[in-house]
């Protein structure tokens, strides 16, 4: 037998002993929960307060159920001639009746679309299956390497790794948006005969939906839910120059310098790893750095913020390390001692096992900001970079972790949205009025809210990796992460010597410039095992030969001019959700092609960039969506829209069209494009 307990925002089923919660959250959106015997009262989640919208009409008979909230219906069916019938939810448009998402049953007799497989702990392994339909096209669900934007017919993993950033979003061709509002570790399955998302521990099935009528809108409502990312600082929307590693200040100086006597603009500079006296430290190592408020200040002159590095390993010789052990403030173990990682940090003669800091305890955040305003903050730097935030573990058991919020095979994927969350915290609580830019390898739902930007991660330095960063990039704006960027030029390896990486080098440049963020950075020739002794080859931008220099440089002043225009899309981005670098769809979803097209992308509403990935190639075709036409910003040539053009790609420029009538500063003052 099923109940209904209908309330003014919400409708609560029951059946024996599964308690299972619609609750209406934002316009045209539901929560959905679903527990044994109750509802969990705490949540590590990415939903916080609903956010508004009218009350959503229930309507309740004997075995039929449905909640009408804007252009979302949701029916609760329970069919008492099945075998063991359980309560069944179906998605539908209001406006249209037309079916969006429905629950499936694993097996016509046992288990159901709902499935809670008990540990004898109080968690359980839970499933929730939907219907699969075949031309259905899905994108988001994080950053991944696989190559694909339309992620229909994949397995994919919900766990954080480098390269592989792991948030649950997944938007749908069939017009609505869902979030898997679990940080387990766990799995889905985009399958042809059904869909099924997993988790191997958790308390409840918790996820949000919504069908807001256009794509965009979609991720409107998701920011809503999960929160919006502030504007972007005027100063990060410039070049951002790294290496490995600037082994010292000298070394940092001398290449700051170097941009402003070259005239090449530069806005931020990086202190990489190992610049400090130890992991956990948080503060430069003298030897190296004898006057790091000095060089603050001399690339300020400049107008180059210094962005350092930040890892949450603690080493054991660390000068602070007792207290995080001993007040708890370390990642705990389910099995083993508090060490996840190894590595060769300062004052080690080999790689020694290193701890990870845990910042679900708020207790830990409140420390760590500490240390990092007595080592940072108080010379003036507010760049940082959140490396390693996954966090990244050896081995990688993850579900081996024990966390303030939980064991981590329950809470894991949290992880680096809350290491964001301590360093937005500790800025805001010192009174920074500017939110700023925390450069991170991971994320979770949720994270934009703290001003977390994303890069992707140790990717190696290949045409193929070039072709993966394009869909990468676009899967994780569709995530709800505006701001995204690439290790320019690959991380692992490339010869600055070497004519055919050189080609590649200013093929990503030509990419990077159009990212929402543009960055150099590599371990480039000759590379030396990971410790605290290595610095990588050069990797400035004269470092690759000068036709290379003249093309590069001439982007740079290209990003220049598109500054103005990047912050007008950034502050969009910032009101509704919608971020700069986007798939076609989002802006032309009534063309089927749009949805299709995973080799070009939109920056902004009035650019659309066809990047050159493959060695050699000098032309390529470019779809050019329908309901406007199109201006080939290099030769001027206006095309109608819904068509296929062959563009020329020499060397020196990669396809890029305007919106007929947009005004993009494409060309400096003479008339000639970058």
């Amino acid at each position: 037998m099923v109940t209904f307990h209908p309330s003014a925002t919400a409708l609560e089923v029951r059946h024996r002993h599964e308690i299972l919660t619609l609750q209406a959250w934002g316009a045209d959106s539901v929560r959905i929960r679903a527990a044994q015997y109750r509802i969990p009262a705490e949540s590590h989640g990415a939903l916080g307060t609903p956010p508004p919208s009218p009350a959503p009409r229930i309507d309740v008979a004997v075995d039929h159920a449905s909640m009408v909230h804007g252009d979302l219906t949701v029916t609760v069916d329970f069919d008492r001639s099945a075998a063991y019938p359980e309560p069944l939810l179906t998605f539908t448009r209001t406006s249209t009746s037309a079916v969006l998402l429905a629950e499936s049953r694993e097996h016509f007799w046992l288990p159901g679309a709902r499935v809670f497989h008990g540990n004898r702990s109080g968690a359980y392994e839970v499933h929730q299956q939907f219907a699969a339909h075949p031309e259905e096209r899905l994108y988001g669900m994080g950053q991944r390497t696989h190559g694909r934007l339309d992620l229909k017919g994949l397995a994919l993993d919900l766990v954080q790794r480098n390269g592989e950033v792991s948030i649950p979003f997944v938007l749908s061709d069939r017009g609505y948006g869902l979030l898997w509002n679990s940080p387990a570790l766990g799995r889905v399955e985009f399958a042809h005969n059904a869909t099924r998302w997993q988790a191997g521990q958790a308390r409840e099935i918790d996820y949000w939906l919504t069908a807001a009528p256009t794509p965009a809108a979609i991720l409107g409502r998701y920011a809503d839910a999960t929160g919006h990312a502030p504007e972007l600082p005027q100063w990060a929307s410039g070049f951002w120059q790294s290496k490995l590693r600037y082994r010292d200040q000298d070394e940092l100086l001398a290449v700051a310098r170097e941009h402003r006597r070259r005239g090449l603009p530069l806005s931020v500079i990086v202190a990489d790893y190992f610049h400090w006296t130890a992991m956990g430290d948080y503060r430069f190592d003298a030897g190296e750095w004898p006057d790091p408020q000095a060089m603050v200040d001399e690339l300020a002159e400049l107008g180059v913020e210094l962005m350092v590095s930040i890892w949450p390993t603690v080493s054991p010789l660390a000068e602070h390390f007792a207290h995080y052990r001993d007040r708890g403030l370390l990642v705990g173990s389910d099995q083993g001692v508090e060490f996840h990682q190894t590595i060769q940090d300062k004052h080690m003669a080999a790689p020694m096992p290193v701890a990870f800091y845990d910042p679900t305890n708020p207790e830990t955040r409140a420390y760590v900001w500490e240390r990092v305003r007595q080592g940072y903050r108080d010379l003036g730097i507010r760049a940082f970079w959140l490396d390693a935030c996954e966090p990244e573990l050896n081995p990688a058991h993850p579900a081996n972790l024990t966390l303030y919020a939980g064991p981590g095979a329950e809470v894991a994927g949290i992880y680096p949205r809350d290491n964001a969350r301590l360093f937005a915290e500790g800025m805001a609580n010192d009174g920074e009025a500017e939110p700023t830019v925390l450069l991170c390898r991971s994320a979770w739902a949720g994270a934009q809210k703290y001003g977390a930007a994303v890069w992707s991660g140790d990717i190696p330095a290949t045409w193929e990796s070039l072709q993966q960063q394009i869909r990468a990039g676009l899967n994780l704006a569709v995530s709800g992460i505006p701001w995204w960027t690439t290790d320019i030029g690959g991380f692992h390896g490339g010869d600055a010597r070497d004519p055919a990486y050189r080609e590649l080098m200013i093929r990503w440049f030509q990419f990077g410039v159009f990212c929402p963020l543009f960055r150099l950075h590599g371990d480039r020739e000759p590379r030396t095992p990971t410790s605290y002794a290595q610095s990588g080859g050069p990797n400035e931008v004269w470092s690759y030969g000068d036709e290379a220099y003249g093309i590069i440089s001439g982007l740079l002043q290209l990003r220049e001019r598109l500054r103005p225009y990047i912050h007008r899309q950034m502050r969009v981005a910032a009101r509704t959700g919608l971020p700069p670098m986007r798939p076609l769809f989002l802006d032309y979803p009534d063309d089927p092609r749009a949805w299709r097209t995973d080799d070009a992308f939109l920056f902004g509403p009035d650019l659309l960039v066809a990047p050159v990935a493959r060695a050699g190639q000098r032309a390529r075709e470019v779809y050019l969506p329908a309901g406007t036409r199109w201006r080939d910003a290099a030769t001027g040539e206006v095309h109608d829209g819904g068509t296929t053009v062959e563009a020329a790609a020499p060397i020196d420029r990669i396809p890029v069209f305007t919106r007929e009538g947009a005004d993009v500063p494409l060309t400096d003052d003479k008339g000639e494009a970058a």
